[in-house]
């Protein structure tokens, strides 16, 4: 996890294909078309921002502009309201947030909120307020994120597990070996050894949609992965725990794998299955989100960022949606771009779209 894929910079939509669609966002005042085109107005001589709050102009003398300097090269001098030639609120918040966010990844130890709110150059109150606005978590939780990618890194390159203890800034054990199995889904000790002794039973099979393969642990579902080529996926999951005990499901898990192919073939009814879920702070919360999109229904990245509170972090959505490994049970086939078309599929555009058609169906 760095800045640049936990801050999104000032979020920019998918494009707004025509100028009617740009003409609809000036008329709501999208705050999310804000960077995406400016536009100006022939009888004032000036251009604005989607958002300004002046007085909306008439239809027929607005026209359209990608930047800023493509509006002053065709004549037009910034508005003095909504000053589009100068950063937004929510970019100097963001670039803030981002300048934190360096401080803490460069930091051994996690800098204190005051250390942190001066750098940014912000009250503590405004910056731990502004920080959760723009990132999805509190800076403790980012600075702990932080700490748990340079866990992995240092069990992968330190000799014992004490020295990539104080490594990744643990200052003591208890802390350490408390968090490791949330972070790496099992104790440091079998993270170091590729994941040796960690049980993950498995299964690969067809549907309508192709190959499948399920995996669990003893905590629950941790994979389900679509596919043409059944011995790719499972090298992908190989790759994934190098030295765990892979091994063949029993007729228990069968059963388990017949549920899930049943939730391929008729999404929309869900599943009862525990899931073992890893991911970061702001991830989880995304997953979340998507599951309680109802089936049949879609969402937007930048719908799905608003409802987290989060209407910056469009950018972060999109890609805690790519990191999602576990198919259908976390419904992430039901986000879309804002426009309705469909976006990339860690599965495949054609499964995402047959998903949402069997879901709709229903």
């Amino acid at each position: 996890m760095t800045a640049l894929n936990m801050v999104a910079k000032h979020a920019v939509p998918p494009a707004i294909l025509t100028d009617e669609q740009r003409w609809e966002a000036v008329r709501r005042r999208d705050s999310a078309a804000v960077g995406a085109f400016y536009y100006s107005v022939r009888t004032t001589g000036v251009y604005c921002r989607p958002t300004c709050a002046a007085r909306l102009p008439r239809r027929q003398n607005v026209a359209f502009h990608p930047t800023c300097a493509d509006a002053e090269r065709a004549g037009f001098r910034p508005c003095k309201r909504c000053r589009p030639n100068e950063p937004t609120l929510a970019e100097r918040h963001t670039l803030a947030v981002q300048k934190a966010c360096r401080l803490i990844e460069s930091s051994e130890t996690l800098p204190s909120l005051a250390t942190l709110a001066v750098a940014a150059g912000l009250s503590a109150f405004h910056f731990h307020r502004i920080f959760k606005e723009v990132t999805g978590v509190t800076p403790k939780a980012y600075g702990n994120a932080c700490r748990a990618r340079r866990m992995r890194q240092e069990l992968d390159q330190c000799d014992t597990v004490t020295e990539a203890l104080y490594g990744a800034g643990f200052n003591s054990n208890g802390r350490f070996y408390a968090s490791a199995p949330d972070v790496l889904g099992m104790t440091a000790t079998r993270f170091r050894a590729g994941g040796e002794g960690t049980i993950i039973r498995f299964a690969v099979g067809e549907c309508s949609l192709g190959s499948i393969l399920v995996a669990a642990t003893e905590k629950g579902v941790c994979a389900i992965a679509l596919g043409d080529d059944p011995g790719a996926l499972v090298r992908a999951l190989q790759d994934r725990f190098s030295n765990a005990r892979l091994i063949g499901g029993d007729r228990e898990f069968e059963q388990q794998v017949a549920k899930i192919v049943g939730l391929v073939e008729k999404p929309a009814r869900g599943l009862d299955l525990p899931l073992d879920i890893r991911g970061t702070a702001f991830q989880r919360r995304v997953w979340d989100a998507i599951r309680a999109i109802p089936a049949g229904s879609t969402a937007s990245y930048s719908e799905l960022a608003k409802r987290l509170g989060k209407p910056n972090s469009v950018r972060a959505v999109a890609q805690a949606c790519a990191s999602n490994t576990i198919a259908v049970a976390i419904p992430c086939h039901r986000v879309v771009r804002m426009d309705g078309s469909l976006a990339g599929y860690r599965w495949g555009v054609e499964r995402k779209r047959a998903l949402l058609a069997r879901e709709k169906a229903a």
